[in-house]
């Protein structure tokens, strides 16, 4: 079944058909929500907490083909809101981007060879730092972010480029 249809079968209260929605794109929301969150356990929480929202607000959606966007938007409040709760540091800055020498069975945990992004990211402001990650490790586009960090898609843009300036002088010092 195409979203457009399961979008509105959930819009009538159909659990089977919100259900199929959000799985279609669990690795997203998972991918998303462990960045937050930094652990699989308040990730997957997160997630739980998201579905229970979606299906009591499903009909505030008002555009349909906006499901995917309008979600990842109450996930990325949710993370937010209990990271406040936590007293935990509200933006995005500490993806494990590289994993132990061990290897490790978690799909979402990347490979030691890979570039240490976390440490060229942290010559940016908190904004563009979460923005960018947003942008390019999560692949999400502008809209999608401006509405998830609620900002204008001008500021997202601006944001992206004065962060990857400053990665490229702040890469081109480090010969990595």
């Amino acid at each position: 079944m195409n979203e457009k249809k399961l979008v509105q079968k959930a819009k009538k209260q159909n659990k089977k058909a919100l259900l199929q929605l959000v799985m279609q794109q669990k690795d997203d929301y998972y991918r998303l929500a462990y960045s937050y969150m930094k652990n699989p356990h308040d990730a997957m929480d997160i997630m739980e907490e998201m579905i229970i929202i979606l299906y009591e607000k499903i009909g505030q959606l008002e555009k349909i083909e906006s499901f995917y966007s309008w979600s990842k938007t109450i996930l990325v409040n949710l993370c937010k809101t209990k990271l406040k709760k936590q007293h935990k540091e509200l933006l995005v800055d500490d993806i494990e981007l590289h994993s132990s020498t061990t290897q490790t069975t978690d799909p979402y945990k990347y490979k030691a060879e890979t570039i240490d992004i976390e440490q060229l990211l942290s010559s940016l402001n908190p904004y563009q730092a979460e923005t960018i990650k947003l942008k390019y490790l999560h692949d999400l586009d502008n809209a999608t972010i401006a509405k998830i960090t609620n900002v204008s898609v001008g500021t997202v843009k601006s944001r992206i480029h004065h962060g990857l300036n400053l990665l490229k002088r702040v890469y081109g010092r480090h010969d990595v």
